[in-house]
């Protein structure tokens, strides 16, 4: 006999899952009878939020969905958090809870992690929630879960199995996937498209995390049409110093001007989020004139009217622009238009974000082709304004979007999970850290040798910045942080306390450059 928990560990591995992130429970032991036996890699988290951030971080870098199993309840609430991250920054995330017997379900009689509408609650949150009834429901749901991973925009999946239903016997057992189709544009939409690009005189493309995979393509497609190419924070690592690259938000002043200089804009795999696009309230997002945009979700393209909408994942998209372009070589000044645009964005955050982003650039420098996973936290906000980095897909934070705090150190042992072989660096603030410090110690029983920075100023600054121009008493920002020093010692890492020096962090990073576990530097304010 297979059993549905059994047979849902079989059809994951069919899936190419290698990691499952969770914290087992009464109501999910029968998924882990499956488990055990199985060629995935469980990680234990201290805490479901953790798990859940973890399969964040894994995704992002694997470009595979991020799998956390959790219990009914508690557990399940304790993911929300994550999910609305993932839901925001568009990560694959697949969400796989118990819940109580069927019999039970919507009766409210008290049972043991009981929620009036479990499915109901997680549907608001994720892109689809499936309750598993009977085995015949097991593969179809997975079969859409995936489905949507492969050829949608990304975000939560949602299976729950009831404690009744895990124990049934499948029958038929797992089968193979069942392939789908990726949604590509008409022949003579993407031409249309190309037509309207070649005959623009100055062309700006908007690089969005969707186009994080296609840093070749992006690269020949902006030199063809000697366009700057500006990254929102999710796409940062795309065109490392290339003079047509823009590491800057859209929010600033300078870049925005670049925008409306335009007269055709490519905006490539994002969502024009405020957060990314008006996070000063400067009047919105600003104009896009001649507007084509490539997005794999339709909802997205009906958002935001344009010229020319090209569904399809910006990888396969880009190269049939590129085709459709054919030999054109466009002579726009873009290399001067972008570097203009980078020297008045780099002034125009100011002295104190610089000072940050030196920082940034002295860990670029000493652990080169790094992964940065960041907090909400001063120097990651920074980075956001104003970053340049070597590795695409290697800065990622969530300090934009849903903003959730506690992200950095559970993704970041995601990251090193999913890319053995990367350097994996933390950021995050004394207060950001405090909520998901326990996740410390699964990075030491994983054996990740990831570097957590913490950076010190003994505060929630942002937020007290924030009140203090806004004429309110700052109170509630100053937390007593934990001394770090001991928290390392605590969990046997090497610890290291620095000055928020260029040169008192690049002397930290010399000792840190060899690691076999994780190692922290606290770096601490005046």
């Amino acid at each position: 006999m297979t059993t549905i928990g059994e047979a849902l560990v079989h059809a994951l591995e069919a899936r190419e899952v290698e990691v499952v992130f969770g914290i087992p429970g009464v109501h999910t032991v029968e998924l882990y009878r499956g488990l055990a036996g199985s060629a995935i890699r469980h990680v234990t988290a201290r805490h479901e939020q953790g798990a859940g951030f973890m399969a964040d971080g894994y995704a992002r870098v694997s470009g595979k969905p991020g799998v956390a199993f959790v219990i009914t309840g508690p557990g399940l609430t304790n993911c929300l958090t994550p999910m609305a991250q993932a839901r925001a920054d568009s990560v694959p995330m697949l969400v796989i809870s118990g819940v109580n017997a069927r019999a039970t379900l919507g009766r409210q009689l008290g049972h043991l992690h009981e929620l009036p509408d479990q499915r109901g609650m997680t549907a608001l949150v994720a892109r689809s929630s499936t309750r598993i009834e009977a085995e015949a429901g097991l593969m179809p749901a997975l079969d859409h879960a995936f489905e949507l991973f492969a050829h949608a925009r990304g975000g939560p999946v949602h299976i729950e199995i009831p404690t009744d239903v895990m124990k049934l016997d499948h029958g038929a057992g797992a089968r193979a996937p069942v392939p789908g189709q990726a949604p590509i544009p008409e022949t003579e939409a993407i031409a249309a498209a190309a037509r309207s690009l070649a005959s623009a005189g100055k062309v700006v493309i908007l690089a969005g995390g969707g186009a994080k995979h296609s840093d070749a393509t992006l690269t020949a497609l902006a030199e063809r049409l000697d366009a700057p190419v500006i990254q929102t924070a999710n796409a940062r690592g795309l065109m490392h110093r290339h003079p047509l690259c823009v590491p800057a938000s859209p929010c600033l002043e300078a870049v925005r001007d670049l925008i409306r200089d335009a007269d055709v804009v490519l905006a490539l795999g994002t969502e024009f989020g405020p957060t990314e696009y008006d996070m000063y309230q400067a009047g919105g997002v600003p104009e896009f004139r001649g507007l084509v945009r490539v997005d794999v979700s339709a909802d997205q393209l009906a958002r935001h009217p344009a010229s020319h909408a090209l569904r399809g994942k910006v990888e396969a998209v880009l190269p049939l622009l590129l085709d459709a372009l054919g030999n054109r070589v466009a002579s726009a000044a873009g290399a001067q238009r972008a570097e203009s645009a980078r020297a008045a964005a780099r002034a125009e955050i100011g002295g104190a974000m610089r000072a940050q982003v030196d920082l940034l650039d002295t860990i670029r420098t000493a652990v080169p082709d790094a992964i940065l996973v960041g907090d909400s936290t001063q120097p990651v906000y920074a980075g956001n304004l104003y970053y340049d980095h070597d590795r695409p897909g290697g800065w990622f934070n969530a300090a934009t979007g849903y903003g959730a705090l506690g992200y950095a150190i559970p993704a970041a042992i995601g990251a090193a999970l999913a890319d053995p072989g990367a350097r994996v660096i933390c950021i995050t603030g004394d207060g950001g850290a405090q909520f998901t410090l326990p996740e410390l110690m699964t990075a030491v029983d994983e054996k990740l040798p990831i570097l957590f920075i913490i950076w010190n100023n003994h505060a929630y600054g942002e937020i007290a910045s924030a009140m203090a121009e806004a004429g309110v008493t700052v109170i509630g920002c100053d937390p007593t942080p934990p001394d770090f020093g001991h928290i390392a010692a605590a969990c046997a890492m090497p610890f290291q306390r620095c000055a928020m020096t260029p040169t008192a962090l690049a002397e930290a990073l010399k000792h840190a450059e060899v690691l076999t576990g994780p190692a922290m530097i606290e770096i601490v304010m005046d």
